[in-house]
């Protein structure tokens, strides 16, 4: 039976790294021994956590998704602390929930661009790096199981993930003979402060049987310590307590 890859040494990017799945995921590949670069919009959140994992493992960039240069200097800050990138996961997401028309035209720009651009984005600004360390590397696109369906009230939501669905898809047929593995995480509702006030509310009861930010982390840290001989292409994820 194949033993799980060690991760000790590599450098992993995470966007969307100061809060939930982001920064779980943090914890995690640095318990595992990976170096980790952390990108994020809020600068003292940022601090605390690369205070806690140590700055030999951790580097923190403020930066927006939304913006190509953003994500340009996360790459670097990586590559400047360990001189490669090894994997990227491009985690960095919003959600509103309503009606087609109860949103801002605003809202919903930052919504799209956040989930779908920033991701194009950070991929696009990972990728030199990853082909240049001679096995490809891997790109861990954390989406939802709203792309593989839609739902109440999360029309613009669902497509943005839907739209996750299919770069993934293209990106895994585009660089899988480079040897770059592709794979799509697709949790169930989690409990974080995802869509707090757009939609949910802070302790909603419904949080007692949700995934929580470490499972979701489990399964991304578990992709990357795949043998480098398979691949994951889609992993969706429910809790016992969630329905599918």
């Amino acid at each position: 039976m194949p033993s799980p890859r060690n991760l000790t040494g590599t450098v992993v990017v995470i966007t969307g790294a100061t809060a939930g799945i982001g920064a779980a995921t943090a914890r995690q590949l640095v318990a595992a021994g990976a170096k980790v670069a952390l990108g994020g919009r809020r600068r003292e959140r940022l601090d605390e956590l690369v205070a806690e994992l140590g700055a030999d493992n951790a580097v923190g960039v403020v930066m927006d998704v939304r913006q190509p240069a953003d994500n340009a200097r996360l790459v670097a800050a990586a590559v400047a602390a360990w001189g490669r990138v090894d994997s990227v996961v491009p985690n960095a997401g919003i959600g509103m929930y309503g009606g087609i028309l109860d949103q801002t035209d605003e809202a919903l720009v930052e919504m799209m661009d956040t989930n779908y651009a920033g991701t194009v984005w950070t991929v696009r600004a990972a990728l030199p790096e990853l082909l240049a360390t001679g096995d490809g590397g891997d790109i861990v696109i954390v989406s939802s199981v709203a792309g593989f369906r839609g739902g109440d009230d999360e029309a613009v939501y669902a497509g943005t993930k839907h739209a996750q669905v299919g770069l993934a898809g293209s990106l895994d047929r585009e660089l899988r003979e480079q040897g770059v593995r592709v794979t799509l995480i697709c949790p169930a509702g989690t409990a974080t402060e995802f869509a707090v006030g757009a939609g949910r509310v802070d302790n909603d009861p419904r949080f007692a049987e949700w995934l929580t930010a470490d499972d979701v982390a489990h399964a991304i840290v578990t992709t990357l310590q795949q043998p480098r001989s398979l691949r994951t292409a889609i992993w969706t994820l429910w809790s016992m307590g969630q329905g599918s």
